[in-house]
């Protein structure tokens, strides 16, 4: 998948919502966690748009229970030729456990986004910048979503994530909750590469999400395109 310019994510447990994503979206976020029966969905899709395979663990935010049984589930999704990524949580890769994941998948061409989530709050600006350098030293995108108490938490992440794409890294930046929401739209234009958005605005996976063409027109509008 190519992360050298910014990718919109169509977030979805339902690979049957691909058309619908089509004309807004560059890329599908498979919740497989959120899925039922994943791997079937994986075999039988033949949607047009590539596949960016999440499985998240409960502890990460999803609804994944069991590590092993995860895991070896998104290695066998990279074998399928629309995977184009695979994303890990940083934290499963500190544990080595990521490692056979992300080593698989390399080796069936998907790329590998490395994600942190922090629920509760925004990190201090040292504590950012280190969580990023160390989810791009795994991966070849480092994903860091932070909870948003105020608007002025937006300010560290924005420029933390311009320094690390000034640096080289290819990094997904994004405040959650309604103070961060503006994040989503401005976060590209400082080095951000990916987006993410649900198909359904009902079936959001993130809160403070915006829909996807409205995410699409921000980001492009903001962009001057």
């Amino acid at each position: 998948m190519d992360f050298d310019s910014f990718v919109l994510a169509a977030s979805t447990a339902d690979l049957a919502d691909e058309p619908d994503a089509r004309e807004h979206a560059d890329c599908i976020e498979f919740r497989m966690d959120l899925a039922e029966s994943p791997l079937d969905a994986l075999r039988n899709y033949d949607g047009d748009l590539p596949i960016l395979a999440t499985n998240r663990a409960d502890w990460g935010g999803g609804e994944a229970t069991d590590d092993r049984r995860r895991l070896d589930a998104l290695v066998e999704a990279a074998e399928h030729d629309a995977v184009e990524a695979v994303d890990i949580e940083l934290e499963t890769m500190r544990s080595g456990d990521g490692e056979r994941v992300a080593e698989h998948a390399r080796e069936h061409g998907a790329d590998v986004v490395v994600s942190s989530h922090d629920f509760e709050a925004t990190p201090g600006m040292h504590d950012i910048q280190e969580t990023l350098r160390e989810a791009c030293a795994y991966g070849d995108v480092g994903k860091l979503a932070v909870t948003a108490q105020a608007r002025a938490d937006v300010l560290d992440l924005l420029v933390a994530t311009r320094a690390a794409t000034a640096e080289g890294d290819r990094v997904a930046t994004m405040a959650m909750g309604e103070p961060g929401r503006h994040s989503r739209a401005v976060a590209p234009l400082y080095g951000s590469r990916i987006g993410y958005a649900p198909v359904d605005p009902e079936a959001a996976t993130a809160p403070g999400q915006y829909d996807l063409a409205t995410l699409r027109e921000l980001v492009e509008a903001l962009a001057g395109r």
